[in-house]
């Protein structure tokens, strides 16, 4: 849909329910065209969104700029900022990240399984679009253009509805991929922006069942909190992003200090980023290691075993253990052992991501086999928590769960499945 006819709806469509009702249906009918198209003709139409975001960039960052300065106003915190900010660097890292969507192999049409009945049926499972997906999100702009390629490829529409603080760069950067899709031959009303900040409209988005196939909530724990609690359409839930990395006995000094300060300070204000440090009692250089975060500037809230290896350490309450900073503070405990580390994990972590490090193999099977997170490291940042880094292009989020999807949400999660059944006249007895 263009703008002007997106404004015609808004302007006959006073109440949020009505309003994204009309727009889910102009998806619906849009995604049918769309799931239509060859592969081939979808990532085209990719590549030419991804050559507007970059030829629009200055109109870009110019509404980003106008973002930001409303964030410093209402007093955004740093983190929040950090993430709402665009430069020259990321917004090219974004229209290599739809470019890298573009080109990755089509999940829809693949064939999952075939089997042949004794009866002579054959029966084949294939992949298919989920349909229209709902995206809900909060500060980072990025997610726009993520979303909307994600979903393109994949043959969904995509109905977006972005925070607030990001709403300038959020539009501009719809503005620039639509044109680019439609030159494509992608209908316009497969990615719609919704176009009102009313809260009310993430309601009407929750409640549209059957116009709207799978709600993806990407933000904060209250966001996602009243999107599981309200929501009649399925949800794909990326909760805290609470996430250890615990450091062996057997870890190597200099790659311990390395993870943990990349781990925790490279972007703080990441889903990726860790929240809590856990050193094994017998690791020789806890002080060192601790002693290094602070040197760099991150707040360090220990037990008692680790406040009494730096005056420097604030003491942890027990809240800290279960807290998603998003910014230069860490909770950091000391364990007896691999046993006390997965306990611990296992009654703090969110299910995100957690890593052990450590050149102990027996004990590094043990940690990826026993943890029960979507994503389970072993000498790695953390901050490889995502679908760009593990090869998926971009991702729609990182999910928590354990049905449909997990970990980082690419293609083949934003594709349900068919069964095919070919006979040759069977009829049941």
């Amino acid at each position: 849909m263009n703008t002007t006819a997106t404004q015609q709806i808004q302007d006959v469509t006073t109440d949020p329910e009505s309003l994204v009702g009309a727009l889910a249906r102009q998806a619906r009918a849009a995604q049918r065209g769309l799931a239509a198209m060859s592969s081939e003709a979808r990532a085209a139409a990719l590549h030419r969104a991804a050559d507007r975001l970059e030829a629009e960039s200055p109109a870009i960052l110019e509404a980003n700029a106008k973002d930001l300065a409303a964030g410093e106003a209402r007093g955004l915190a740093k983190a929040m900022l950090d993430r709402l900010a665009l430069d020259e660097t990321r917004l090219a890292g974004i229209a290599a990240a739809v470019r890298a969507v573009a080109d990755l192999p089509d999940p829809v049409g693949q064939v999952i399984d075939t089997t042949d009945r004794p009866n002579g049926l054959k029966l084949q499972r294939i992949r298919v679009p989920i349909g229209t997906i709902g995206i809900v999100y909060e500060s980072r702009p990025n997610v726009t253009a993520d979303a909307a390629a994600l979903c393109v490829r994949a043959g969904n529409a995509a109905l977006l509805r972005g925070g607030s603080e990001a709403v300038h760069s959020n539009r501009a950067i719809h503005a620039a991929l639509t044109r680019g899709l439609v030159e494509g031959g992608v209908p316009a009303e497969a990615v719609q922006l919704i176009p009102t900040q009313d809260r009310a409209a993430v309601g009407a988005m929750l409640a549209a069942a059957g116009l709207i196939d799978m709600i993806v909530p990407r933000g904060g724990k209250s966001l996602v909190a009243r999107v599981q609690a309200d929501a009649r359409v399925p949800v794909l839930a990326h909760l805290d992003g609470i996430n250890h990395t615990y450091i062996h006995a057997a870890a190597e000094p200099a790659m311990a200090e390395a993870i943990a300060l990349n781990a925790k300070l490279r972007r703080t204000g990441i889903c990726g980023a860790m929240e809590t440090l856990l050193i094994d009692a017998d690791y020789a250089r806890a002080a060192e290691l601790v002693g290094a975060l602070i040197d760099k500037g991150c707040e360090v809230r220990g037990d008692e075993r680790i406040r009494a290896l730096d005056d420097r350490v604030i003491p942890a309450s027990a809240n800290d253990w279960d807290t998603e900073y998003l910014d230069a503070v860490l909770s950091v405990a000391m364990v007896d052992g691999l046993e006390a580390a997965l306990g611990h994990i296992a009654r703090h972590s969110s299910g995100h991501t957690d890593a052990i490090v450590t050149s102990d193999e027996v004990a590094a099977e043990r940690f990826l086999t026993q943890v029960d997170s979507a994503i389970v490291m072993h000498n790695a940042s953390s901050q490889f928590a995502d679908g760009g880094e593990f090869g998926l292009g971009a991702e729609i989020g990182i999910a928590t769960g354990r049905l449909h999807a997990r970990g980082p949400v690419a293609l083949e999660g934003l594709t349900t499945y068919k069964w095919q059944v070919r006979g040759q006249g069977q009829t049941r007895p």
